[in-house]
């Protein structure tokens, strides 16, 4: 059970039944009120007003509530002049108001029976959090180094722990508490001030003691000292004077209170180093020690605000109602001070409470017919308003998509939720864009190099449409190899300051789901005229690469050309030709055009395959590091239902395109930073997060493995030494490398005049290279784009001062802009500074400030991106599992305990927990001296003891031994890519369980219908007694 945190409010008390209130100290204190400046500095509120029944009026429609979400994704653009339709605070305030007319019915505790639901009239009139510091307080903080900016994340498993990422900083700060968060969601730009350095509680491995999580221990720890006192409100003088109000005062932050360490709150960013820097020098100090902050301010609110997806807690409201109709004389009516909750999907989310009088009129129709199957529609909220005196966020209904249960309401209901543009392209975008059957223009082929004779073929996913990139392969004199690069040019149709730039720089990426691909660009252009595909004349950007023996390259030219793919292979044609299958029509190739034979293509793809190993091999040599693990894929039926897994490894096809592609994106790094290198638009890869690399190292160790994580080469050479220990236990690799990718942070664009002064951090740390960006998949990421744009600038540049300078030489010409002999001189000159400047200007190259606005934006449409599959994915298994009932696997035990296990479930690639404790009909004895679980079937039931006891049921799925002989589970398991079927048997009573065991367990589908869709995890056991 979570324990109810000492900071817990009158709305908390909603939940629990106000048991623990009367248990709490008030504490007298006095704070400064200071006003929180709306995020989009609105202050009107009668204007407000109209907006908000505006768009109730607009919601009463039902039509209304079932429209695509176009205006979603469009507000959500750094550059866009709309601002989203949320009521301002003044209207949140009435409705705060409006529950509760009278102080004294707030007084009264209004439990029902202890359940969940409540009526709002509860919320408490003393504050729960502290007063945001106005921006102005922000800004000033943070030129004294008192506060930090960074972005704010929950633990999905946890809610009342929260992380936020400094810049430059190696490990996360953790926020405990609701009242620590201080109104804080995911997403949100946050201000935050450091806890005193006493305070900080003491890092923990993940495996290191028999906890899985501080909220869900095993066996309960002992807590810090330090920790102790801040929970019971015992802090120290170190900290000056918290001046607080409320309950949880303890935990609240105002400007008077001085809660950083001595050594970094009174440090200038002059002198001896940044506050950052300092505080890096106390971390380095003190490993062991968690930092640990609370929130001051929203500096800038998360889009995910906007559109939060989830169900409306409708029968416990009904539940609550007819309750109250049984113990009143008059019939219970609908009253626009009623409220309802509102569950979230997402656990990272808070619940909402959304006032009756705010509800769309479909909704408050249904709701006052008592329908319960309101309960399964999925319904997505925006958060209006939350005060400090409201232990949850008032919201409103913006979306209805439909049942819980059904895959299309939820696909609707990610896209929604990610701001995804899934909406036809506009008209302007799309007239400017050549009508099919389009061929290359004579005077555009005349000047651009013609590579139409050479062989180049594309290697991609054989349902690809959208082919950005092409390789082809030449042989030199004294065993050299010429490599193309030839990647789409699509900057050559997509030009800047037009319909089809902004709205490609809209959508930034496209968005790919399985059986559904959203484009960035008009399928006209990317499946089409911009894609390379086999047998018609393309345009191009291409890159030659003069390679040696070793991988190392001696020259290179760049330059756009006119291509004609003589093939289109998949990486399983590719793997054939590797693995010597070159029996055309036995392994269905496709069409060849052109003046090629396929030993042509057979002999390139050979050659390239040879030269991919060593450019790998070479990659790990100088310090790269390579995670992979294998990821299932799905099996769809005619109706695009999936109805099975696939588990699809990494082959050696895949990484001879990467690497390839690798290089290409390098040179065009190394390219842009130097012709324009306030304005370059690159990527890159921060180290990994220290805490949770001290973790996994922790981890390695417990268990008699020696990890090395002090740089991506040594962290690299530590797994090789792993996996060739572990190579008979595939199923253990694959989960080293899944935990080995939790420390790692996410990659990033950034514009390199923002880190001028820091080009240390221009690198990246899985490539273990210092310049790094992307240019070949132009068709599907805006990013790109804008990089082609660079380089196209910066080869005109290097043309006009050739020109002026009347030079035909050729090393001159290659050890200019773009050449392996860079000239530094010749780009700092006053002609090369004129030449690139032009060019600049006349491709579109943009400024320091708007590079980094597109970064940015490009960065958070790329994380939604990733979220729209990765919940994709999980609704696709989950559809899988709910199609078979239950679904026998084997999994591995990662974490053991007395209360629970954490296990690992490879098949999936996911984790889940299996609580034990507290079980009717099982007995769970935790051997503390050998870390050993034994878990026993009782039968009999337990007699007396005290609190609630869980059916077996929910920890375990018992079959009869019949039933496994009879069905063979032929119906339940898990296809590889051999289509052999794997049976997974049953445990029987006692088991005995171990960290690492592999044990069977049964998975299912949770939720749809009546709850937030999950998949559940039970021990599969067999025996006579049911």
């Amino acid at each position: 059970m979570k324990s109810v945190s000492a900071e817990q409010s009158a709305g908390e008390r909603i939940e629990n039944g106000d048991k623990d209130s009367k248990k709490k100290k008030r504490r007298g204190c006095v704070t400064e009120d200071i006003h929180v400046e709306s995020s989009d500095g609105g202050t009107s509120g009668s204007k407000a007003k109209d907006c908000t029944k505006h768009q109730r009026s607009e919601l009463d429609d039902p039509d209304e509530l079932t429209r695509a979400s176009n205006v979603v994704a469009f507000n959500s653009m750094p550059f866009s002049s709309g601002s989203p339709l949320v009521p301002c605070a003044e209207v949140s305030k009435q409705l705060l108001s409006k529950s509760c007319p009278d102080p004294r019915d707030c007084e009264q505790s209004c439990r029902m029976d202890g359940d969940l639901y409540q009526q709002v009239e509860c919320v408490s009139q003393r504050k729960i959090f502290s007063s945001h510091w106005s921006l102005d307080a922000v800004n000033e903080a943070l030129e004294k180094g008192e506060v930090y900016k960074a972005l704010f994340r929950s633990n999905a498993h946890n809610r009342n722990e929260a992380y936020c990422k400094i810049d430059g900083v190696p490990t996360d700060i953790l926020i405990n508490g609701n009242v620590g968060q201080n109104r804080a969601v995911e997403g949100d730009i946050v201000a935050i001030k450091l806890d005193p350095l006493s305070l900080w509680p003491k890092m923990k491995g993940f495996v290191t003691e028999d906890v899985a999580k501080p909220e869900e221990t095993n066996s309960p720890p002992e807590k810090d000292k330090h920790i102790s006192q801040l929970e019971r409100g015992e802090i120290g003088a170190q900290q000056n004077k918290c001046l607080v109000t409320g309950q949880g005062a303890e935990n609240c932050v105002t400007r008077n209170s001085t809660l950083l360490p001595d050594s970094c709150s009174s440090c200038e960013q002059k002198g001896n180093g940044t506050v950052v820097e300092k505080l890096c020098a106390i971390l380095s100090s003190f490993p062991n020690k968690r930092p640990t902050g609370q929130v001051v301010a929203v500096v800038e609110k998360s889009l995910v605000r906007d559109s939060i997806v989830g169900l409306l807690d409708v029968k416990r409201w009904i539940h609550y109602k007819k309750g109250n109709a049984r113990g009143s004389k008059s019939p219970s009516s609908l009253s626009d001070d009623d409220y309802i909750q509102l569950m979230p999907a997402d656990p990272r989310f808070t619940k909402l409470i959304v006032p009756f009088h705010a509800l769309p009129g479909s909704i408050r129709a249904r709701l006052e017919s008592m329908d319960s199957t309101l309960e399964a529609e999925l319904v997505a909220a925006q958060i209006v308003d939350w005060s400090e005196g409201s232990q949850f966020p008032l919201a409103q209904i913006t979306h209805m998509f439909g049942r819980g249960s059904e895959m299309e309401p939820h696909i609707n209901a990610i896209l929604y939720q990610n701001s995804v543009c899934d909406s036809e392209f506009s008209h302007d975008s799309l007239a400017s864009l050549p009508r099919a059957p389009w061929e290359v223009p004579e005077e555009e082929i005349r000047r651009r190099k013609d590579l139409r004779d050479l062989c180049v073929f594309t290697i991609d996913p054989s349902t690809a449409s959208d082919l950005d990139d092409a390789l082809s392969v030449q042989c030199l004199p004294g065993g050299f190899l010429r490599v193309g690069v030839h990647i789409a040019d699509v900057s050559y149709f997509v030009l800047p300051d037009t319909a089809l730039d902004a709205e490609a720089q809209c959508r930034s990426t496209s968005v790919y789901m399985l059986r559904r691909k959203i484009p960035m660009l008009p399928p006209s252009l990317s499946d089409n005229v911009g894609s390379l595909n086999p047998g018609v004349d393309r345009l191009a950007f291409s890159i030659f690469l003069d390679l040696n023996r070793d991988g190392v390259v001696t020259d290179r030219w760049i330059g756009r050309t006119v291509i004609s793919s003589c093939c289109k292979l998949s990486y399983d044609h590719a793997q054939d030709i590797i693995d010597g299958k070159h029996d055309v029509a036995a392994n269905g190739w496709p069409a060849l055009h052109g003046p090629f034979e396929w030993s042509d293509v057979i002999r390139s793809v050979t050659q390239l395959s040879e030269v991919s190993t060593n450019l790998r091999q070479k990659r790990f040599r100088n310090g790269a590091l390579q995670l992979e693990n294998s990821k299932p894929s799905f099996l769809f039926d005619e109706h695009g239902v999936p109805y099975d897994f696939v588990l699809y490894p990494t082959k050696a096809s895949n990484h001879l395109v990467e690497e390839f592609m690798l290089l290409a994106n390098m040179t065009a790094a190394e390219v842009i930073s130097r012709a324009y290198p306030d304005s370059a638009l690159l990527r890159r890869h921060p180290e990994p997060n220290l805490r949770k690399l001290k973790e996994f190292e922790c981890f390695c160790s417990k268990h008699g493995m020696d990890m090395d994580g002090s740089s991506s080469g040594r962290f690299h050479e530590s797994l090789e030494k792993i996996t060739e220990t572990f190579k008979d236990d595939a199923v253990f690799v694959d989960i080293l490398n899944n935990y080995a990718m939790k420390p790692m942070q996410s990659a990033s664009y950034f514009c390199t005049g923002d880190l001028k002064d820091n080009v240390a951090e221009w690198g990246h740390y899985a490539l273990a290279v210092p310049l790094y960006t992307h240019f070949t998949s132009p068709l599907r990421r805006y990013p790109d784009i804008v990089v082609h744009r660079a380089v196209a600038a910066a080869l005109e540049a290097e043309e006009y001062f050739l020109k002026q300078k009347q030079t035909s030489s050729v090393d001159e010409v290659k050890s200019c802009f773009t050449g392996v002999r860079f000239d530094k001189d010749a780009v700092e000159s006053m002609e090369g500074k004129e030449a690139l400047s032009v060019a600049g200007l006349k491709h579109g190259v943009p400024s320091t400030e708007r590079v980094s606005e597109i970064a940015a934006y490009c960065n958070e449409r790329k994380l939604a991106s990733r979220r729209v599959k990765d919940a994709c994915d999980k609704l696709y298994t989950w559809c899988v599992l709910k199609s078979k009932k239950v679904f026998p696997c084997e999994a591995r035990v990662m974490n053991l305990g007395p209360s629970f296990m954490t296990i690992y479930i490879s098949k999936l690639g996911v984790e889940r927990k299996i609580y034990y404790d507290r079980i009717e009909g099982l007995c769970a004895d935790w051997l503390e001296g050998t870390s050993t679980l034994i878990l026993d079937k009782l039968e009999f039931k337990r007699g007396g003891g005290r609190g609630y006891l869980k059916p077996l049921k929910e920890v375990a799925y018992l079959v009869s031994p019949g039933d496994v002989c009879a069905d063979k589970c032929s119906a339940m398991s898990v296809t590889d890519t051999t289509e052999r079927k794997e049976e997974v048997a049953p445990a029987v009573f006692p088991l005995t369980v171990q960290v690492f065991s592999t044990i069977p367990v049964a998975l299912h589908a949770v939720g749809g219908d009546d709850g937030p869709l999950d998949i559940g995890a039970r021990l599969y056991m067999t025996s006579y007694y049911r």
